[in-house]
């Protein structure tokens, strides 16, 4: 076969129609653009953690407990290194004295030079050397909290029985991304003064950390392999840079992949406008096919040659979206932020510009196929017989296999980014859903309008309602383009206001809205006593005792894993388990099997959250060892529980019969419910006062913070479907271009017929605002049916949508809609016909 002649042909056959070529398929340069964004971004952010990896940790090394080790293990953490820093910290209620105001913050008492590596940033500088220093009772506050209850450097912060002074602010801590800072707001205090601070109860939520630096040139691998055994037999955590950087690596890549299956959605929208403007394009071609063919051409060849036009129109927007996803790439260091431990440097990737282009090519030269493949049946006799239509009229069968290609193709990229081929599979699927249900809902709208056509309406109605279906009309493709972009913006507003709800249903009714933690044993008559005093209600009032597994039917870990039959995991030995004891099930529990703890016979039969005594492998009448405070106590599983984490309750997933742990070391739990945030701010400053240890959690202020985060992540998901959007509107604009030499004629027509200028207007944007607006309802349907399932069956919270967001998507769709149409069609509008007949002809 002659390339060359093909080649030459293509190129002439192009010439009066590139402006139309290019036009559609610019529909892929923002599907493109965004995947060489976030795929370059991913390549840069994954070269900066690699590079960054020490100011991750801050550190060469870490330990880390809540239990203490032995002596002898202990003595070790304080000999290795060649310096060290240590840390003790636990959540804790503080205190503003000059505004009054109480925030739940993470005391760290602090000792050595952390960070070592890294940069600690605190306003002013020579606050960090006075706070290492700890000639006084100074302080480092997030700013984060410093805003929250209105104070700055000067003021004093009260811990516990003190007062520090409130010696620089922490805009940054190395290894911590800022949104951590709005969740979990950092005090730092000199480590010295913990034990005065009287926070440090038994009971207490705490845990130690060292922090170490080496000699360069020290292999921290031969360190942590010798001491392994050692530290995990004790439940001594280590951290080293490898494995901050493998964690941190991976949940950003993983964060990136996901991001470009946003982006893969964007290019799929915009190759669907490629299949839809290739087939106007053939059905203007179909002629000059018919002469080629004449002229002794070939099916295949004249297949060939407009492949080849596609191809290079596909290779040019291809490349105008890899360059324009590397200047892309520049901001979102700023849209992620928040959300990044290191500062990411950006520079071009090779791999993602031509993954890029390859991506574009390929994929907009399968969806082209779908409507070229019909170029190999065109006949000769449409030369002599323009009506002839016998010879596209069959089924092809090469169309399935495109089909199968096309499918194989976005199974093939999304298994590529998420390495699991399910997860491939089911994203496809949904995909393949949310595309069949949006093209049903436009076919419907077709019939509906062709069945039920309102011939009493005026007659610039029924002319903008028959456009609808008219011949090469796009109300099918704009449907689908421009409703999956509403329907994504659409189920990001639902979604994030069911997340919101999920929690403020928490706060309804009389649930409970402010919890106490942390009480001691000799404290608790106190503690109801001053809640009684605001006229609060005591609705709940729960020991809590913390105890470690020691082992299942008398296998201790050693020997489990040894004996890989059992399946018994690791993390059920080495983490600690929080139980209560009582003799019955509470509102938020249903039993499963077995009955509610009891004692018989000696025997004490404890009660266990039915999934996770499935995660260890056990069953009903199995029997667990438990050290309490030294003390082992057996227990037999004579009971499973299904338990609704959702409700603000005290739930356990192991909890015991009364009459075993009452003498043991514990406290308490004490929930109330506050009508206010004044009443909920008294509250809390008496505790401040009276018993500094105990720390609250105000619902209230949970929500403000879901929804400050909401905000952000809604943020940058909304920069990611704004790539959605824009390409449906691309994919109008190019459709409404491709489809000017139909319309010209139309207005021919109508201009004879006598229909004023006013007319064409009005019948072109009653049109196109109709496409606008039935495009974004049908996005938004699917998006309220998809976000009502999950309220249904994921939350489980009653579904009632906030109709604003949605009025508000509906609306600036079909005004952007009926803008892009008006402006296409304006050689229509404002000039004479036959001028512009003559123009385009």
């Amino acid at each position: 076969m002659n390339f060359s002649w093909l080649f030459r042909m293509a190129w002439r056959d192009s010439r009066r129609s590139r402006q139309r070529l290019l036009l559609f398929m610019s529909a892929i340069v923002l599907g493109i653009a965004a995947l060489v964004a976030i795929n370059s971004f991913g390549d840069n952010l994954a070269r900066s953690i690699d590079e960054q990896a020490r100011e991750l940790l801050g550190a060469d090394l870490t330990l880390s407990w809540t239990r203490p080790p032995s002596a002898k293990t202990q003595q070790l953490a304080k000999t290795l290194g060649r310096d060290r820093a240590y840390e003790v910290s636990f959540p804790s209620l503080v205190s503003i004295p000059k505004t009054g105001g109480v925030r739940l913050a993470q005391v760290k008492g602090l000792e050595g030079n952390f960070p070592y590596y890294g940069t600690w940033e605190v306003e002013p500088l020579s606050a960090i050397q006075t706070f290492r220093q700890a000639q006084g009772r100074v302080a480092l506050v997030d700013d984060g909290l410093l805003v929250q209850l209105g104070a700055q450097p000067g003021d004093s912060v009260r811990v516990g029985n003190l007062s520090f002074l409130i010696a620089g602010r922490v805009t940054k801590t190395p290894g911590q991304a800022a949104i951590a800072a709005t969740v979990a707001p950092t005090v730092f205090i000199p480590n010295k003064y913990l034990v005065s601070t009287g926070l440090l109860q038994r009971g207490s939520r705490i845990a130690y950390k060292y922090y170490y630096q080496f000699a360069p040139g020290t292999d921290i691998g031969a360190i942590v392999k010798k001491y392994d055994a050692r530290f995990e037999k004790e439940g001594v955590n280590i951290d080293t840079v490898a494995d901050r950087k493998r964690q941190t690596g991976r949940s950003f890549a993983d964060l990136t992949k996901y991001m470009s299956l946003v982006a893969f959605v964007a290019l799929l929208l915009g190759c669907v406008g490629v299949a839809s403007a290739v087939q106007l394009y053939v059905k203007e071609k179909i002629t000059s096919v018919a002469i080629l063919r004449t002229l002794g051409a070939s099916g295949r060849q004249a297949l060939l040659i407009y492949l080849f036009q596609t191809a290079l129109m596909g290779l040019i927007g291809a490349t105008i979206g890899a360059i324009v996803g590397s200047a892309v790439q520049l901001i979102l260091p700023q849209v992620f932020g928040r959300f990044l431990p290191v500062a990411v440097e950006t520079t071009l990737s090779g791999p993602a510009i031509l993954g890029g282009i390859g991506t574009g090519l390929l994929i907009s030269v399968l969806f082209a196929l779908l409507p070229l493949l019909s170029i190999r049946n065109v006949s000769p006799l449409r030369t002599l017989r323009t009506s002839y239509e016998d010879d596209l009229s069959g089924r092809d069968p090469l169309r399935w296999l495109v089909y199968l290609l096309v499918i194989g193709f976005i199974v093939g990229f999304a298994y590529l980014q998420t390495k699991n081929l399910m997860l491939a599979i089911g994203f496809t699927g949904g995909l393949t859903v949310a595309f069949g249900i949006l093209t049903l809902l436009g076919l419907g709208l077709i019939w509906l309008v062709r069945r039920f056509f309102p011939t009493s309406w005026s007659y610039v109605w029924r002319q903008s309602l028959a456009n609808l279906y008219r011949p090469n009309n796009q109300t099918l493709i704009l449907v689908t383009a421009i409703g999956l972009g509403a329907f994504l913006i659409a189920t990001l507003y639902l979604t994030q206001g069911l997340l919101l709800g999920r929690v403020e249903l928490s706060a309804s009714g009389n649930q409970p809205n402010m919890v106490l933690f942390d009480i001691q044993k000799e404290q608790i008559a106190g503690v109801r006593s001053l809640v009684k005093q605001q006229n609060l209600p005591v609705l709940q009032d729960v020991p809590v005792i913390t105890m470690r597994l020691t082992d299942i039917n008398g296998k201790h870990p050693d020997e489990t894993k040894k004996d890989t039959t059992l399946k018994t995991p690791n993390w059920a030995f080495s983490r600690e388990y929080r139980v209560t004891y009582r003799d019955t099930l509470i509102s938020s529990e249903k039993l499963v099997d077995g009955k509610a703890p009891y004692q018989a016979d000696g025997n004490v039969y404890i009660s266990v959250e039915k999934d996770f005594l499935g995660r260890l492998h056990a069953k009903l009448g199995d029997t667990l060892s438990f050290n309490v405070q030294g003390m082992l106590i057996p227990a037999i599983v004579g009971g499973t529980r299904e338990v609704e984490w959702n409700r603000v309750q005290t739930n356990f997933l192991v909890v015991f019969p009364a009459g075993v742990l009452e003498q043991a070391p514990q406290f308490h739990v004490l929930m109330t419910r506050v009508p206010n945030s004044q009443t909920s701010a008294v509250l809390q400053r008496n505790l401040v006062s009276q018993f500094p240890n105990v720390s609250a959690i105000d619902l209230g202020l949970i929500l403000k913070t879901v929804d400050e985060i909401l905000d952000q992540i809604s943020f940058v998901i909304q920069f990611m479907a704004l790539f959605s959007i824009l390409t449906g509107l691309l994919v109008l604009g190019s459709s409404v271009v491709i489809s000017k030499y139909q319309r010209l004629r139309e207005s021919v027509l109508l201009r004879t017929l006598g229909a004023s200028q006013n007319q064409i207007l009005r019948i072109t944007a009653l049109e196109y605002g109709l496409l606008g607006l039935l495009a974004a309802l049908s996005g938004i349907l699917l998006s309220v049916v998809g976000t009502w399932a999950l309220a249904q069956f994921v939350f489980e919270v009653p579904y009632r949508p906030n109709t604003l967001p949605l009025v508000v998507v509906a609306t600036i769709v079909t005004i952007l809609t009926i803008l892009i149409g008006l402006f296409n069609s304006r050689d229509v509008l404002v000039r004479p016909p036959l001028d512009v007949l003559r123009s385009e002809v």
